[in-house]
C-alpha cells in the first residue's frame, strides 16, 4: 500500500392504528377506522418537513436551539400551543433533534487530515467504513464517487497519534489498498448543523 502526502483546505410518528373488529359473515379482519386514518394523516401533515410552518420553526430553531416557543410564535404570528405541538411531532416523527453541538473550529486540533481511501480488491467500501466508524478519531465519513472510494475525516490532538492512527487503522491493513492524506490548511467554513438551509 502507498501514501500519497498533499495539501488541501478540507474543504436524524409512529403511525398510531386503532384497531376495530369488522365481522363479515365468517371473516373477520382488522381495519382502522376513518377517524384513526384522519388522525394519522393529519399528525404526518404536521410534522412533515415539506411544511411551510414546520420549515420556518426549524429555520429559527437552528439560529437558537434555546429560543421559547413564544418567541418563535411572536416571529411567526402564530400561538404558542402551535409551536409546541408542531415541535413535539416533527420529535416524535424523528424529523427534529434539539441537542448541544460543538463548534469544530472553536477546537484547534493539532491534526485534522481528510483521507482519500482506495478500498482494496475483496473487501468492500462499506465494511472499511464500518470498520472505521467505532473509532473516536474519526468524525466523517461518506462513501463516495471518484477516485476514491472513501472520504473518512480524522481529528486528533498531536501529530504522533495521527501517525499512530494512520499505522494502526491503515498501514498493513488487507481491506485498504491506498490512501491519500490532505491536511488542513485552513478554514473558512464549517456548517457543522444541516448541510444546507432549509428552503
Amino acid at each position: 500500500m502507498r501514501i500519497a502526502q498533499s495539501d488541501a483546505v478540507k474543504c436524524e410518528c409512529g403511525e398510531r392504528k386503532t384497531i376495530g373488529r369488522v365481522k363479515k359473515k365468517v371473516v373477520i379482519g382488522s381495519v382502522a377506522s376513518d377517524a384513526d386514518v384522519g388522525r394519522s394523516q393529519r399528525s404526518r401533515s404536521l410534522s412533515s418537513p415539506l411544511d411551510e410552518l414546520n420549515k420556518n420553526i426549524v429555520k429559527m430553531l437552528q439560529r437558537d436551539g434555546r429560543v421559547p416557543f413564544k418567541e418563535i410564535a411572536e416571529g411567526l404570528d402564530v400561538s404558542e400551543g402551535t409551536v409546541r405541538n408542531r415541535v413535539n411531532w416533527m420529535k416524535q416523527s424523528g424529523m427534529l433533534k434539539i441537542v448541544a453541538i460543538a463548534d469544530p473550529s472553536a477546537f484547534h486540533y493539532r491534526s485534522d487530515a481528510m483521507l482519500g481511501v482506495k478500498v482494496a480488491s475483496g473487501s468492500s467500501p462499506k465494511h472499511v467504513a464500518s470498520r472505521l466508524s467505532d473509532l473516536n478519531e474519526v468524525v466523517y465519513s461518506i462513501w463516495v464517487s471518484g477516485r476514491f472510494d472513501l472520504l473518512v475525516e480524522i481529528v486528533t490532538d498531536t501529530e504522533e497519534e495521527f501517525l499512530a492512527f494512520l499505522e494502526t487503522h491503515f498501514f498493513d491493513q488487507s481491506d485498504v489498498d491506498d490512501i491519500e492524506v490532505m491536511t488542513c490548511l485552513s478554514m473558512f467554513k464549517n456548517q457543522f448543523l444541516l448541510k444546507r438551509d432549509m428552503e
